[in-house]
C-alpha cells in the first residue's frame, strides 16, 4: 500500500470512528434523554440540535469521510488483489451505505418533519414517539456501519503490512 492509500485509509478510519462515537452517544443516552422530556420540550430540544448540527466542522467531518471513502474504495479496486483491498472495499461500504445512504434517505426526512411541526401542534406527540422509535433506529445502523466501517479499515492497514 502506497502513502496515499495508506492516507487514504487512515483518514477514513478516524473519520468513521469519530462519527460512529457521535452516533453512538445519540443512541446511547441523548435520544433516551429527550424521550423523557416533555413531549413540547423534546420536540424543541431535537429541532434545535438538528439546527445547529449542520455546521462546517460536523458536515466536513461526515461528507469528508464519506469522499475519502469513496476514494478507499476506488483505491481499493485499482489494487485488486492485494489482501488489503476486501477489507478496504468493505469498510468504504460500510460508511456509504450504513452512515451516508441511511442518513440522506432516513434520518434527514425525519429530521424535515420533525422542523416542520410546532411542539403545540395535537399531532407533534404521535409524530414525536414515532421520531424517537425510528431515528434511533436508523441511527443505531448509522453507529454499527461506522464502527465496522473503522475496524475494516484496520484490518486492510493490518493486512497490507502498515498497522498504526
Amino acid at each position: 500500500m502506497n502513502f496515499v492509500t495508506t492516507f487514504a485509509v487512515v483518514a477514513a478510519l478516524l473519520g468513521s470512528a469519530l462519527m460512529g462515537g457521535v452516533f453512538f452517544a445519540f443512541s446511547n443516552f441523548v435520544m433516551k434523554a429527550l424521550g423523557r422530556l416533555p413531549v413540547p420540550d423534546g420536540i424543541a430540544a431535537m429541532q434545535s440540535i438538528n439546527f445547529v448540527v449542520i455546521n462546517p466542522v460536523f458536515l466536513s467531518t461526515f461528507v469528508g469521510t464519506a469522499v475519502i471513502s469513496a476514494l478507499v474504495a476506488v483505491l481499493a479496486v485499482a489494487g485488486w488483489g492485494a489482501s488489503s483491498t476486501p477489507y478496504m472495499l468493505l469498510g468504504s461500504l460500510l460508511y456509504l451505505g450504513g452512515t451516508f445512504l441511511v442518513t440522506g434517505l432516513g434520518n434527514v426526512p425525519l429530521n424535515h418533519r420533525l422542523a416542520a411541526v410546532s411542539q403545540t401542534d395535537p399531532a407533534a406527540q404521535a409524530l414525536w414517539h414515532y421520531y424517537l422509535d425510528r431515528w434511533t433506529m436508523l441511527n443505531t445502523l448509522r453507529t454499527i456501519s461506522a464502527l465496522l466501517a473503522a475496524l475494516m479499515f484496520i484490518v486492510g492497514l493490518l493486512q497490507s503490512g502498515n498497522a498504526l
